[in-house]
Parts: structure tokens; sequence; C-alpha cells
């Protein structure tokens, strides 16, 4: 049956992945953006496929549309982009929770809202299991999107128990691969980017630190799986490759992949930087049978030629 499915942040990274994956399942998709960090570069050959629409509008302020679900993915999700506008980055997630839940309750549509593993902090428990609640600083400089991530779950959990609306709640890991924005700090599009441009290669604290890589394929395959689950899964369900590396291990890793010259320059741990990210998958793969199969190589290779392109343009 086709649905009408929205997609707040729909130009952004995931977002447009999204969108491209819903169109291809037959769905009308409307995209929902004020392109803050989204692209119209990432949705233009979207444009003139018949059941896409595009719609520039900020998730802080009510939205009235007929769909039947949402994925409410808009907030900027790297920490340039979150640290830019703080107060901004908090009322993305609660605010456009509170609209986005609106919307949900007013037409009687599923809504999946994206969170984050940052709700977990810098982690005392290894791997992160959906159960755990986190060790996060509410007054550092990435609080502003974590707390607002934590509070976005309360109120979709709020609306779920209150008011019966249809919610699904995902945790997702680092997610990397084409479409990320060259200049917004996150490890993967830093280490390439550097590394294509034979520039050094930042770490921090040494490179110490292990994160977990899931390429956007897998990723979007997990969101549309989590949407179409039965009633009873409303998460939170971590989505992530548990497959762990060091920063290092990626950096060096990255420069062999790209024949780069790049040397590797330490610099000071930020503040809060989460030291080890791992997520626990149990409940994806007995709910969802959903388990990642992009091997990092494979999924670098394919985010490697995507940045070569950008870069000559």
């Amino acid at each position: 049956m086709k649905k009408r499915i929205m997609v707040t942040g729909g130009a952004g990274f995931l977002g447009s992945h999204l969108c491209e994956r819903i169109l291809k399942e037959g769905h009308d998709v409307l995209c929902v953006d004020n392109f803050f960090t989204g692209a119209k570069d990432n949705i233009v050959h979207l444009m003139d496929a018949p059941h896409f629409e595009l719609m520039r509008h900020d998730v802080t302020f009510p939205l009235y549309v007929e769909v039947d679900e949402i994925y409410n993915l808009a907030c900027p999700a790297s920490p340039i982009h979150y640290q830019f506008d703080p107060v901004q980055t908090t009322k993305t997630s609660v605010h456009g929770a509170i609209n986005m839940l609106g919307l949900a309750k007013r037409v009687h549509a599923r809504i999946l809202q994206a969170s984050t593993s940052e709700i977990y902090g810098d982690p005392t428990e290894h791997p992160q299991r959906e159960s755990y609640c986190g060790n996060v600083n509410t007054l550092g400089p990435r609080a502003c999107y974590d707390e607002g991530k934590r509070v976005a779950e309360t109120l979709m959990m709020g609306y779920h128990r209150q008011n019966e609306v249809d919610t699904r709640i995902v945790r997702i890991f680092n997610t990397y691969g084409p479409h990320m924005l060259p200049d917004d700090g996150r490890v993967v599009s830093n280490f390439i980017v550097q590394a294509l441009k034979n520039k050094p290669i930042t770490l921090y604290g040494g490179g110490l630190q292990t994160r977990s890589f899931c390429y956007v394929d897998d990723l979007t395959d997990g969101l549309i799986r989590l949407m179409e689950a039965a009633d009873d899964v409303t998460g939170p369900v971590n989505l992530g490759n548990p497959s762990e590396f060091t920063i290092r291990a990626l950096a060096e890793k990255i420069i062999a992949m790209t024949g780069a010259r790049s040397p590797l320059e330490d610099r000071p741990l930020p503040a809060d930087d989460p030291a080890r990210r791992r997520p626990d998958i149990t409940l994806a793969q007995s709910a969802l049978g959903w388990t990642p199969k992009v091997a990092l190589e494979d999924g670098l290779q394919k985010t490697i030629a995507y940045f070569k392109n950008v870069l000559k343009t």
C-alpha cells in the first residue's frame, strides 16, 4: 500500500538517503528541511520524481500536513554544527519533537524519533545496551545535543503512554557515507578530506578513543525496519555497527586507502569526548532481524570516491 511519508531533516546526510530509499519502495515522500545543515545537492536527483515533494520548514514551528508516517531526523548532528547555536539545537530537538508529535497525534501517524548514542555520554558500561541510562554532563558543550535528544525520547514515551501515539525511538551510533558535509567535523569526513588534500590528520588525545562505524545503507535499512516493526516494538533500539576501532586505526586505514602523505597530528581531547563507544545490537537483531552488512573498508571506498568527486567541484 502506498504511504505518505514525511522525513524531517530530509535534505541532510541520513535524511537524503532515507528519502531515496522510501521512493524506491513506491511511497510518496515529503522532505522537510530548513537547510541549516541539509543541502539541495543531496536531493537534487530526486526533485523530478513525481512522488517527491520538498518543503522548506523549521520544525521548531508547527506544521500542518496529512501523512501516514513521520521520520523525525531534523537536528544538526555534528559537534561543529550543534555547538554553533546550542540554544537552537536544544529547541530543534525539544520543540521539534513536540510539534511532530502533535502532528502525529492529530493525523494518527506513526512517528520515529532519531535519537543518538550521545545520550549514553561517556559510558561506564561497555558495550552500551538500551537499558543503560548514560553518563552525561548536563552543563558541558555537548549537552545541547545530548540532553535535547534525551528530552525528545522522554516526549516520545510521554505521548505514547498518555495519548497513545504510535512512536518509535532509534539510537543511532556513528554513521558515515556519501552526502556527509566535508567540513562537518565528524571523524570519517575529517580524515578523508584531510587525506585527499595531503594535510595532517588531526587526532585528539592520541586517537586512542574507540568508535563503531556503520555505513549509511545499513543504517537506512534499520530505520525502515524499525518503522515497519510490530506495534509493541517502540524502542529505544540501538542501530550501529558493533565492530570497534580506535580512531588512530581509522586514520591509518584511510591514509593507506587514499595513498595520502598525511602525517598524524595530535591535539588535546575535547571536553566530554567519550572514551569508548560501541552498540549492543542484540535487540535490533531479535526484534528487527537487522545486522549491518557493509564492512568498514567497503564503506570507506564508497565514501572516499564520493569526497574525491566533491573536492573536484
